[in-house]
């Protein structure tokens, strides 16, 4: 269970994330939606300690964290729980398709380079990616760099996924092959946070929707009922602009 109270962050005179405070159970799937700059981002950024809140509290299972006074340790055991799926995917560009798979599993000596190779040639493919896997991410299209992202988030076997919008990057066309690969993760019990703005995958994938406005979480609920009806006017207005709008299919 990942337990978060009053957390708030700033860019100099910018509240971006205002007294945050939510609960994600074990298996669950919760979709962030919101307008750009709405704090989406920057909130699971903060989870992962990629942004440093000014205030608040992480509960992580046994993990407990003020994220006004943080350890080098405790950051090392809060990204050894959770890892991140980047909007611009983020893989090494000197390094094959492979290698990037293997490169947490080797690095941090979870398995020797025999059984990191094994485990994420068998990831790949879970992936589609298998043809792939000596190819370098210029020479893939970024459907698929993105799907080797996954892989490599996959390989850690964190207890918690975190998706930074991971199709904003993506032509139209190449969406949903993306979706499509979260969506079969999704059947396997993990727990995962998406930042989204495609609402009907989120609909049809998360257990919850959280509306973030202006730093705060102005609605949650259940995925269809709060996507089909919403009872915060902020959230009918935002989801006019976008239901609807998606081209996903599966």
């Amino acid at each position: 269970m990942i337990k978060i109270t009053h957390l708030s962050k700033r860019y100099g005179k910018n509240q971006v994330l205002k007294d945050i405070s939510l609960e994600i159970k074990d298996g669950e799937i919760v979709a962030l939606i919101g307008s750009s700059g709405a704090g989406k981002s920057t909130l699971i950024r903060c989870l992962n300690y990629l942004e440093q809140a000014e205030s608040g509290e992480i509960i992580f299972d046994e993990l407990k964290i003020d994220l006004s006074k943080v350890s080098k340790k405790e950051i090392f055991e809060l990204r050894q729980k959770s890892t991140m799926v980047f909007q611009n995917f983020n893989l090494f560009k000197n390094k094959t398709v492979l290698e990037n798979v293997m490169e947490g599993l080797v690095v941090n000596k979870i398995l020797s380079p025999e059984e990191a190779k094994e485990k994420s040639l068998a990831l790949l493919a879970d992936v589609g990616m298998q043809g792939k896997a000596d190819s370098y991410p210029s020479q893939l299209s970024g459907g698929q760099q993105q799907r080797v992202g996954i892989a490599r988030a996959l390989a850690l076997d964190p207890k918690v996924i975190l998706f930074d919008e991971p199709t904003s990057a993506l032509d139209p066309e190449l969406v949903g092959e993306v979706l499509s690969v979260i969506k079969k993760i999704s059947h396997e019990g993990r727990t995962m946070i998406i930042v989204t703005h495609e609402m009907d995958f989120a609909s049809d994938v998360a257990d919850r929707v959280i509306f973030l406005d202006k730093g705060e979480i102005a609605e949650e609920g259940g995925a269809k009922e709060l996507l089909s009806q919403p009872k915060e006017e902020r959230t009918k207005k935002f989801l006019a602009r976008y239901l609807g709008s998606s081209d996903y299919v599966i």
